[in-house]
């Protein structure tokens, strides 16, 4: 299969579905889509690629169908469902299914929606999420990640991080600890590949794009490395549309 990658993430109770909105998330190590793979670099919500249609055709031939298919063979799902979706000349495919939350997708959905997480992860469970319509504010959120030099292959850890504190002081700004740990002396430290997913909140996608990228140079570590083009693709989809 080839074309644009669009992540989807949904809430099941056995019969009910409900779809969050869409993110779509950049594997490669390097700008410019280079290098080896890896568990995400970054991400960005919405995906401008996820268009009305495709969500019709999802909805209509996908997701409901999902549910119903494991229901009807007596495994009736409840919990995450991950759609990892092809978007084909021929329309929307299917490339992956997750039973949980991708990561870093779900950095820059979460902090989008306004229900309350755990009143609908209870709807799931008690099967009533047919009684829950999900909102998501009508903004955009970006995730850069910040890593050490060398991953996914080879890399150092240990090295103080610091600004933290400046990130927790913004509204609209959050970090997710991925590869961090405490040391002995009580400092957090990296202790993995990718080390930190930085996300911003914006009015579109450009500007929370510009949110993120600022929020980078307040946290400081040695070997820090990042994409510097996560999000570009929003551009691509501007010149497009125009």
């Amino acid at each position: 299969m080839t074309g644009r990658e669009v992540s989807v993430l949904s809430f099941v109770d056995g019969e009910t579905i409900r779809i969050m909105t869409s993110a779509q998330d950049h594997k490669r190590a390097k700008d410019g889509d280079q290098g080896l793979n890896t568990g995400g670099m970054g991400t960005f919500s919405p995906s401008p690629f996820y268009t009305e249609e495709v969500d019709e055709f999802c909805k209509k031939y996908i997701y409901q169908a999902t549910v119903d298919a494991m229901k009807a063979e007596g495994r009736p799902f409840k919990g995450i469902i991950f759609f990892g979706l092809m978007l084909t000349p021929k329309g929307p495919r299917v490339l992956e299914y997750n039973a949980r939350f991708g990561d870093p997708e779900a950095q820059v959905v979460i902090p989008r929606m306004k229900n309350d997480i755990v009143e609908v992860m209870e709807a799931c469970i008690d099967g009533t999420l047919s009684e829950i319509e999900l909102q998501f504010e009508d903004n955009a959120a970006v995730c850069v990640v910040l890593a050490s030099d060398g991953y996914p292959v080879s890399y150092e850890k240990g090295f103080p991080i610091s600004g933290l504190d400046t990130v927790e002081k913004m509204d609209g700004y959050y970090v997710f600890h991925a590869g961090t740990k405490f040391n002995d002396e009580g400092q957090i430290v990296t202790n993995g590949g990718r080390v930190l997913g930085v996300v911003a909140k914006g009015c579109d996608l450009k500007q929370a794009r510009l949110n993120a990228y600022s929020a980078t140079t307040w946290i400081e570590f040695d070997n820090k490395y990042m994409r510097n083009d996560i999000g570009k693709a929003i551009d691509e989809a501007e010149k497009n549309e125009a």
